[in-house]
């Protein structure tokens, strides 16, 4: 993801997360972090010719990884870009020398619950009332070893 992409990326944004969308500032401060020898981040657009059709980001601090997040344009939902967008998330936390990931995940949204699992998630507790305005719990999850994790998924162009 670049600066470039964030209007697309925001299109998308509050289409998924009305109650809870990022805002531009937001993604901004993220990638601001993304670039250079220290960088601690790593963005991801989706592209399905000139659409955006996801997007996901990676943050991390020493040995940790924190999934912050997935998305995935509603007509692609079920194509396995969701496996392919998490797999290079997992591929940076290695290239990070992350030793586990984190993420938190709405409570209500057992899809993505499901293909965190299927990568080796597994769940470790609950933020109730994470996601505002809504006050919607979610449910947080725990990866170790990343790299032990990753699947060969062709599909959707993905560029950092």
């Amino acid at each position: 993801m670049r600066w470039w992409d964030i209007d697309r990326v925001l299109e998308l944004e509050k289409d998924l997360f009305p109650e809870d969308a990022w805002s531009r500032g937001m993604f901004w401060s993220e990638l601001a972090h993304a670039r250079g020898d220290g960088a601690t981040r790593r963005y991801l657009v989706a592209e399905d010719g000139a659409r955006l059709v996801g997007y996901a980001g990676l943050a991390s601090s020493g040995d940790l990884g924190d999934v912050q997040t997935i998305a995935v344009a509603r007509d692609q939902q079920g194509t396995g870009l969701g496996a392919r967008l998490l797999t290079e998330l997992l591929r940076a936390a290695t290239a990070f020398e992350c030793a586990e990931v984190m993420l938190e995940c709405r409570v209500d949204n057992t899809r993505a619950q499901k293909l965190y699992e299927r990568f080796g998630f597994a769940p470790i507790g609950f933020r109730r009332g994470y996601y505002q305005p809504g006050n919607v719990d979610a449910l947080v999850m725990r990866l170790t070893d990343p790299s032990s994790s990753l699947e060969d998924v062709q599909g959707t162009e993905i560029n950092g």
